[in-house]
C-alpha cells in the first residue's frame, strides 16, 4: 500500500506556473487549487512517502 506526504502551500497570483513547476521538480503531484478566503491561491499535493 502506498503511503503518501501531503503538502498545502500558497502560490503567488503572479508566478504560479513557477511555483508549480518547482513543486512538480521536487516531486509532488497537485492534487486540488482552491481560492482562499483573501482570494489568493491554495494549492493541495502529494508525493508517495518515502521513509
Amino acid at each position: 500500500m502506498t503511503k503518501w506526504q501531503y503538502q498545502v502551500a500558497p502560490i503567488p497570483l503572479h508566478n504560479e506556473a513557477l511555483m508549480l513547476n518547482n513543486f512538480g521538480a521536487d516531486g509532488w503531484e497537485l492534487v486540488a487549487i482552491n481560492t482562499n478566503d483573501q482570494g489568493g491561491l491554495v494549492a493541495f499535493l502529494k508525493r508517495p512517502d518515502e521513509g
